[in-house]
């Protein structure tokens, strides 16, 4: 049951990243692009989702567990250290420059968009090679 929820879901997120354009590099790099032919529609769509993200957390935690799995998995640090500022920053320097994050990325691979062919594979190295320098690292612990 779990394996067709995250299937429907997973559909219905890239079904969404197609039509909010977000799956088309050339339009997430003009909404970057502030100083040029900027193209504010995607803040719609952020501003979408967080609005939705706002409500929907709020109902979805009354609950005492969710619906289809045995608990809620919350994170449970909340302090700001390095890596929570690093790793934001590296995204957002590989979503500026190769105008994709890795939802849109595997969804314009699907549409058979070119970009992806160089993305991709890049992507999925630096996701190695973090997840490499995180078990290199001491982690703090929590009390």
């Amino acid at each position: 049951m779990s394996f067709l929820v995250n299937l429907v879901l997973g559909l219905l997120f890239g079904i969404g990243l197609v039509v909010s354009g977000m799956s088309d590099p050339a339009k997430v790099l003009n909404f970057l692009d502030l100083s040029g032919s900027w193209d504010p529609s995607l803040a719609f769509v952020m501003g979408g989702a967080v609005i939705v993200a706002f409500f929907g957390y709020r109902l979805v935690l009354k609950r005492d567990a969710p619906i289809v799995g045995g608990r809620f998995h919350l994170p449970g640090r909340k302090d700001i250290d390095a890596r929570v500022v690093a790793g934001p920053a590296i995204f957002g320097i590989g979503w500026g420059l190769g105008g994709f994050c890795p939802g849109p990325a595997l969804t314009a691979l699907g549409l058979g968009a070119t970009g992806t062919l160089a993305f991709l594979p890049a992507m999925i190295v630096g996701m190695w090679a973090a997840r490499l320098l995180a078990l290199a690292s001491p982690r703090p612990r929590t009390v």
